[in-house]
């Protein structure tokens, strides 16, 4: 079983481009199931949740051709409106071609979707939606069907701001007749990047990062050529390995207004930011500190960056509080960072974090996606060698990331270690 072997200690310092997002990318791939035409997406990473998505789609009978960043998806002649368990549990975006498939087809059997362990993420706000757009829905043996009764624009108010419920009642809407407004939406740029190309396909949507969305019903929609957005998750890792290297580096293909949270916590602990027309430079030092992180939905602070930021305060001076609030489950690096030495306790959902002026490697094992990324940050600054096993989950999410840090002079080999 492949591993990565990380070794420190060592400034990173040089240049890298981020690639396109995962979380943009996927419900794009979803909602191409809504489209009679042809789509050439640009700038898609190479990543196993794409594959996984890719095979979902030539599972319905989508067309799909890939060559380098550019993807093509041909959805004209799908047949099957159903995503067997074998397929649906490699991946939480799976849930996504629900919304697409009851759009276009009036009919979906989709099986629970699976991904990483870091907290219940249920389907009732989406199934809600659904019912309240007069599709019947039923769940059984593990799967959840629907068809359309007398489907049709409703004004929906999520109890929660759920980024795939919004993105599944945006897509569902998108073909029916009449109007739907989404109350308490997610804002997340992401959706914004899917309103664009629904939009570009013939869609009629407006308010994407507000907590309004209206959605005018179409009777078609085309084929379009669309650039997916940078990953800004991918952009906040690279930034928090800069500073916890005390580095300096040149991050390419980043949109500031997409990291404003990562930005402003970094400069908390005293890494200094400079941002350019193309991109960002973090440099890191000897006197950064501590500081406190609550998640948030966006705008607020990620909690896809919480691993990351964990590992990083785990090397500053003083205490910092870190306070999860969106996932019940997502301090399973922990227990990893402490084999590494990092002084890390936890009581309930909050994590009090003494730094340390060092950390130490050890064979450690990757829990989920942005754990596995939370490993690498603390391997860079670590004495010694880290193993780091169970890659699986952070080729999810990452295109080729030692590869990426090699660029910048980290000690990192991937392979049977």
């Amino acid at each position: 079983m492949e591993k990565l072997l990380v070794r420190g200690y060592k400034p990173l310092k040089g240049q890298v481009r981020i690639s396109g997002s995962k979380n943009a990318i996927l419900p794009i791939m979803a909602a191409s199931v809504l489209s009679s035409g042809e789509i050439i997406l640009n700038g898609v990473p190479d990543l196993e949740d794409i594959k996984v998505m890719s095979e979902m789609l030539e599972i319905l009978g989508a067309k799909i051709h890939r060559q380098n960043d550019v993807l093509t998806i041909n959805c004209t002649d799908i047949k099957s409106c159903e995503v067997p368990e074998h397929i649906s549990r490699k991946m939480r975006a799976s849930n996504l071609v629900m919304g697409a498939l009851l759009a276009r087809f009036g009919k979906a059997r989709v099986a629970y979707p699976g991904g990483c362990a870091i907290g219940s993420r249920p389907m009732d706000l989406h199934l809600k939606g659904f019912r309240n757009l007069g599709y019947e829905i039923t769940e059984e043996f593990g799967y959840m069907q629907g068809r359309a009764i007398n489907a049709e624009g409703k004004e929906i108010m999520l109890d929660f701001p759920s980024v795939g419920a919004t993105e599944n009642i945006i897509m569902a809407a998108t073909l029916i007749p009449g109007t739907t407004i989404i109350r308490n939406a997610a804002r997340e740029p992401e959706i914004i990047d899917l309103q664009n190309f629904l939009n570009r396909m013939g869609a009629k949507i407006r308010g994407a990062g507000l907590d309004s969305i209206r959605i005018e019903g179409v009777t078609r929609l085309g084929g379009v050529e669309h650039t997916v957005i940078p990953d800004r998750i991918e952009a906040g890792t690279f930034m928090a390995a800069a500073a916890i290297t005390r580095g300096d580096v040149y991050i390419e293909n980043v949109v500031h207004e997409h990291i404003q949270p990562t930005i402003a916590k970094l400069r908390e602990t005293g890494a200094e930011i400079i941002l350019t027309n193309c991109g960002i430079r973090i440099i890191g030092n000897r006197k950064m500190r501590s500081t406190d992180i609550k998640t948030m939905p966006y705008p607020g602070f990620p909690t896809d960056m919480q691993p990351q930021f964990m590992a990083l305060l785990s090397t500053v001076k003083g205490t910092s509080i870190l306070v999860e609030t969106i996932f019940e489950n997502r301090f399973m690096h922990v227990p990893e960072l402490r084999r590494m030495g990092a002084d890390i306790k936890i009581e309930g959902r909050v994590a009090i974090i003494k730094g340390k002026n060092r950390l130490e490697g050890a064979a450690v094992e990757a829990t989920d996606l942005r754990a596995g990324a939370a490993l690498i940050l603390a391997g860079l600054f670590s004495e010694g060698e880290t193993k780091i096993s169970r890659l699986e989950h952070i080729e999810r999410g990452y295109d080729n990331i030692h590869l990426k840090l090699k660029t910048l002079g980290a000690d990192i080999t991937k392979g049977n270690i």
